[in-house]
């Protein structure tokens, strides 16, 4: 993972016009990305132009507040939501400030969290919240291409996403760093979850790591960027790779981002599916509960409580 950061390309990433959603047309092209890549850009969802630029814009005038602003609605160990500057990613701190927001949870390893609004921010937890349900609604229609092109009906993944869900919403500000070569935004990983949507600035600095190389997104206008979880690579049985990615520190520019990451109920326990095992390909996982995944990640991301959990661990 410490491959020289100046050998870098512009990637095209794999971009799929799901028309809306309305055919499914677009499956193949969903296997194909998912196969090589594990990520891609798609184009014509249906997300109206202007709740992305509603939410760009909402970014913007949240980490322009005073720190004073910031700090009242802090993020803690007790409460998962709200605005955090101490971000850790394999246990290395990030170079970003972050905003979280996801439902009230009574129970589970997110219990007593819930979200904190700025006071001063005006309509911006209404271009949040239009955000995150048509982030939410986009990841549930790739959900069906993803089991349908597994081997079962497209809503056989659903039940888990439909009431409970844990999905969440992270605004991301990388400041100007003077010595990017020295920090990264944010350090390699894979995306705990499903699915992760995710709504970015014009400003290049994701990047994914494919072929021994990392390629840097190159933006399109309009569109999402995609990648597939850890649990995705789990149902899939390793026929697809949750993709390891980072963002860049810059010395040039600001950069925002929104990543929605589409996670099921607590409750959740998920392994290989039928449609991609059988006596030539056995199940390469044993169940995870999504629970207790979850706890042990969320742990690592808010402080150095030990170490960060992967799907590696439940392998048969």
């Amino acid at each position: 993972m410490q491959q020289d950061r100046n050998r870098q390309t512009l990637a095209a990433l794999p971009v799929i016009d799901v028309a809306r959603f309305e055919e499914t047309g677009w499956y193949a092209a969903l296997d194909a990305a998912c196969r090589t890549w594990g990520c891609f850009q798609i184009i014509n969802h249906g997300v109206p132009d202007d709740v992305l630029d509603a939410t760009l814009d909402a970014m913007r005038r949240l980490f322009a507040q005073p720190e004073a602003a910031k700090r009242r609605i802090e993020r803690t160990r007790e409460n998962a939501w709200g605005y955090f500057d101490r971000e850790l990613t394999k246990n290395v701190r990030d170079w970003k400030e972050i905003f979280d927001v996801g439902p009230v949870a009574s129970e589970g390893p997110m219990s007593g969290s819930r979200p904190q609004w700025p006071e001063d921010v005006p309509g911006f937890r209404e271009a949040v919240e239009a955000f995150y349900q048509a982030a939410c609604e986009v990841a549930a229609r790739l959900l069906e291409g993803i089991s349908s092109n597994l081997g079962m009906p497209p809503r056989f993944l659903s039940g888990g996403f439909e009431q409970e869900h844990t999905s969440f919403l992270r605004l991301n500000y990388y400041p100007v760093c003077e010595s990017p070569e020295s920090h990264l935004g944010i350090s390699h990983h894979t995306d705990a979850g499903a699915l992760t949507v995710l709504l970015a600035d014009a400003e290049p600095g994701l990047q994914f790591l494919h072929d021994d190389a990392w390629h840097t997104v190159a933006p399109v206008s309009g569109a999402l960027t995609i990648n597939i979880g850890d649990i995705v690579q789990v149902w899939s049985n390793d026929r697809y790779t949750a993709p390891v990615h980072r963002v860049l520190a810059s010395a040039n520019a600001e950069r925002y981002s929104a990543p929605l990451f589409y996670n099921p109920s607590y409750e959740t326990d998920y392994a290989p599916l039928p449609g991609v095992v059988d006596a030539g390909h056995p199940a390469r996982y044993r169940a995870i509960n999504w629970g207790e995944f979850r706890a042990g990640r969320a742990a690592g991301d808010y402080a150095n409580y030990g170490e960060e959990i992967q799907i590696s661990r439940f392998r048969t």
